[in-house]
């Protein structure tokens, strides 16, 4: 078994560690009424898409997401939350030296041996969830599911539809596809910019992402027989028989949004495995983007 499989498979107890441990970080995570700016790399940012609609949509203030590269100097923040699993990427650090004795700062990291330790004001350390696998999976999942439990969002039927999700066979046929859309409404845009991640790390396949009904202003040209479109979340109405008119393969379940996350995860391993990569291993990455001076 590869690292990235035992990681996706410990995600319900890591979900569960999460949820419990919210309350216990309540003064370092984002207030009722503050402004907040989540931020991350790769993986981290798409999280923190879905972490600043959630709250936004939760009615507990204004919350915006950005590539750490690309937050805005000029905008005032009441706090900036910055998810980095390695503690060191470049551009988290740099940002949090910048904001040091400006605006409050907290980093969800889980290597405490780092960085990131000093350079935000507040850290939560999530190392249970911490991977051995370049490509990441627990630690992203772990991270909102502390953020989800904080806005009061997270129930048990969350690592209810996690375990079905790994128990659950992936649809037959889906490894052999030429091509992956992945479509997300609301919070779940971040989680299907994130699913195809996974795919091109780990599979090197072709993969895209978008709103739900973005998809519909184009992207459904790509979509035909051998393809196919995966909805993570609350299809639009008629979405799906549009996809099935085009011989495309629908994909769609019940389960909660970050369950289905993680089956999209599951698919990734099964297609870097059917192509004879190493889904532990992808080709031109490393843990933590490091940029040299």
């Amino acid at each position: 078994m590869t690292h990235v499989e035992e990681e996706l498979a410990s995600q319900p107890e890591c979900w569960t560690r999460a949820a419990l441990q919210a309350p216990e970080h309540g003064a370092a995570l984002p207030a009722r009424g503050e402004r907040v700016a989540i931020v991350g790399c790769g993986t981290s940012y798409f999280m923190a898409q879905s972490a600043a609609a959630l709250r936004e949509g939760a009615g507990q203030g204004e919350t915006d997401a950005f590539a750490a590269s690309e937050f805005p100097r000029g905008r005032h923040y009441d706090r900036v939350v910055a998810l980095t699993r390695s503690g060191t990427t470049t551009e988290v650090l740099e940002l949090l030296g910048e904001l040091k004795g400006v605006t409050r700062t907290t980093a969800l990291t889980a290597d405490p041996e780092t960085p990131v330790m000093e350079a935000a004001d507040d850290v939560i350390v999530l190392d249970y969830a911490d991977e051995r696998s370049v490509v990441q999976t627990r630690f992203a999942t772990t991270a909102l599911t502390l953020l989800r439990a904080h806005l009061g969002l997270h129930t048990d039927a969350v690592v209810a539809d996690a375990r079905a999700a790994l128990d659950a066979p992936l649809p037959e046929g889906l490894v052999d596809c030429a091509q992956f859309t992945f479509l997300g409404r609301g919070w779940t845009v971040g989680l299907a910019h994130e699913a195809a991640l996974k795919m091109r790390e780990a599979a090197q396949a072709w993969t895209e992402s978008y709103p739900a009904m973005e998809y519909r202003h184009g992207p459904i040209s790509i979509t035909t027989t051998g393809t196919a479109t995966w909805m993570l979340g609350e299809p639009p109405e008629g979405l799906a028989d549009q996809v099935r008119a085009t011989g495309g393969t629908w994909i769609a379940d019940a389960l909660d949004p970050l369950a289905g996350l993680l089956r999209a995860q599951r698919l990734a391993v099964a297609v870097a495995q059917a192509r004879g990569l190493d889904p532990d291993l992808p080709r031109h990455l490393t843990r933590s983007v490091i940029l040299a001076p």
